[in-house]
């Protein structure tokens, strides 16, 4: 795997592709800048080498120019984290994108426009990406979260660099997390899985019970496989098309010796708000017109015995509607029990866009192993594909 330490950067142009598709509020200022402080550390050390950085992303979905997705605005808060000023090119091709990227002296940093304008990106364009790639000399990937796209920037431009190409230090700390729960976990290994549905979770179930020796199960997930075994669910959420499928995947389960966690009990509400009536009552046993909002205190018992004898763990999903602070017991409860066994010197992968959401709400973040910045492209190497990409850098 090639990484920056790989290459000498000196008076040589970094073409970094980043994920600065961050938030913005009505006046246009970055509201969570998460994920440009994430490639500070890449950019960093370019620069100390005595290297240049050209920097390019996308921002939300544009359909073609339009200036509210413009890159522009993100520039005094990327010159404010980095530390020094940068530049910035109204196009991401063409003579001023050209001409920008040929004065770039050591030490500088160009952020051009917006690469979603140019429907060619999304569209893995060669031509398009031939263009990006003569701006510099080597080409760095340090965007996750766009890793499991084979877009222009993302995948085709690498094939311009045979050689002179690798990954930021995001990307491979993202590789390398994912890989020790993977591939190099140390064992007991326990997955806890929440969200609502079972079905954007097959293939990560399938494709994980060979790796793991626990599964929590929880959130509205839950219900589907109480349902399937026989149990009254009440009004809770519920796929009964995969009622069959939830039965398949505990068969699978003990035929491979991996033991199943669903939750005993639960917080069930007589409506679907923070002010509803509430009251604990059995996972099997939930009345006609309540529905189960968050693990109750006895599944929080069984949940925090395996995490704290647990020496791996991947949290992806929460255990209930955390959004509502009448529900967040349960998440934030798992979020703590994680944390101290990670101070115990378990490894623990957070992952999942609501599960980073609630370790960052609860403030948490820094009691995991590592954070993930890649919803969608976590999930898929979890589901045990491989990312163009992270396969246009091995390459």
């Amino acid at each position: 795997m090639k990484t920056l330490n790989d290459f000498d950067f000196k008076n040589k142009k970094a073409i970094i592709r980043v994920d600065f598709n961050v938030p913005l509020d009505e006046n246009l200022k970055v509201t969570d800048a998460t994920r440009i402080e994430a490639a500070k550390p890449t950019i960093d050390a370019i620069l100390a080498q005595g290297g240049s950085v050209i920097l390019m992303s996308h921002l939300g979905r544009p359909k073609g120019v339009e200036e509210k997705y413009s890159l522009k605005p993100i520039v005094a808060t990327t010159s404010q984290i980095l530390g020094v000023p940068v530049q910035f090119a109204s196009d991401c091709i063409g003579e001023e994108a050209k001409t920008a990227a040929a004065n770039l002296k050591a030490g500088e940093v160009l952020l051009l426009e917006n690469l979603r304008f140019y429907p060619e990106e999304e569209a893995g364009d060669v031509a398009f990406a031939k263009k990006l790639s003569e701006l510099g000399d080597i080409y760095v990937n340090d965007a996750f979260g766009t890793a499991h796209r084979a877009h222009a920037s993302t995948t085709i431009i690498a094939q311009f660099f045979p050689t002179e190409k690798c990954f930021g230090t995001l990307l491979a700390k993202e590789i390398e997390s994912l890989n020790k729960v993977l591939k190099n976990s140390e064992k007991p290994v326990t997955a806890v899985l929440g969200g609502s549905k079972v079905s954007s979770k097959i293939t990560v179930i399938e494709n994980i019970l060979d790796k793991v020796d626990h599964m929590i199960i929880g959130g509205g997930m839950t219900f589907t496989f109480v349902k399937a075994l026989g149990g009254k669910i009440g009004d809770s959420i519920c796929e009964d098309d995969k009622m069959e499928l939830a039965l398949e995947i505990l068969k699978l389960a003990k035929e491979k010796g991996v033991q199943i966690h669903i939750p005993v009990d639960v917080i069930a509400a007589d409506a679907f708000s923070n002010t509803a009536n509430t009251k604990i009552v059995d996972v099997n046993e939930i009345p006609d017109g309540w529905q189960g909002l968050d693990a109750g205190p006895k599944s929080l018992e069984n949940f925090e015995k395996v995490i704290m004898e647990s020496k791996t763990i991947l949290w992806n999903g929460p255990l209930g509607v955390f959004e509502m602070e009448s529900f967040a017991k349960g998440t934030i409860a798992l979020g703590n029990f994680i944390a101290a066994s990670t101070e115990q010197g378990a490894f623990s992968l957070v992952g999942g866009g609501d599960s980073v959401a609630a370790v960052k709400q609860f403030n948490l973040e820094d009691k995991m192993s590592y954070v993930s910045t890649g919803g969608g492209a976590m999930l898929e190497m979890l589901e045990g594909k491989t990312l163009p990409g992270i396969a246009a850098i091995l390459d």
